[in-house]
């Protein structure tokens, strides 16, 4: 099957709650706060954008990946408080064997378990699976953080294994990374409808 993606369109997911549209340069100033007045998001990432410059380059980086095609990012607008949140990618995009992974994904403190992450999936899921029609969707993090192992569980995501030492932590540490995934069977035969569940009963 050919993918029809395009890494010049600007694709805008969006439901009552949520809206996730492509990230641009000028996001900086909007998510620079995040990078200076909150350092603790990026205990568990690969890039630290706790800096201004840090954040400048965070987004740089995004951007120039998603112009070689292997990655697109979305920065993420929470509609009930009328602010932005963070920020979500797809990255590592294969257009041979259909896969992608799901990542780089953080939100301010405030809008932390507030719902706001499952509507982004469920908005991601949807178009990954039903419009870009993709096989497979692939969460690596790291090991150690729990919040995040039980926050994609929750989606349905099946945990697959640990890659041992397979990537530094931005303290120039090895870490460990988890590794969990959903596949398009699954999410059009049973998984779509239970986080909608989720979604709508809280």
């Amino acid at each position: 099957m050919n993918i029809i993606f395009d890494k010049r369109k600007k694709y805008i997911l969006e439901d009552d709650y949520v809206q996730l549209r492509p990230l641009e340069v000028s996001d900086f100033e909007i998510l620079k706060a995040f990078g200076v007045d909150e350092p603790e998001l990026w205990k568990y990432t690969l890039q630290d954008a706790g800096s201004e410059e840090g954040m400048k380059q965070y987004i740089e980086t995004a951007l120039t990946r998603q112009e070689k095609g292997t990655a697109y990012t979305f920065i993420v607008f929470d509609k009930k408080n009328k602010e932005y949140a963070g920020s979500t990618r797809l990255y590592d995009i294969d257009l041979v064997s259909n896969n992608l992974s799901l990542g780089y994904t953080w939100y301010g403190k405030k809008f932390q378990g507030t719902g706001l992450n499952k509507h982004c999936k469920y908005l991601l899921f949807e178009f990954i699976f039903e419009q870009l029609e993709f096989e497979r969707i692939e969460f690596r993090l790291d090991s150690e953080n729990e919040r995040s192992m039980r926050a994609i569980k929750s989606l349905g995501c099946t945990f697959e294994g640990i890659l041992r030492s397979n990537g530094y932590k931005i303290d120039g540490t090895r870490r460990d990374s988890a590794v969990l995934s959903i596949v398009r069977k699954e999410w059009l035969e049973s998984k779509k409808e239970l986080l909608k569940n989720k979604i709508t009963h809280g």
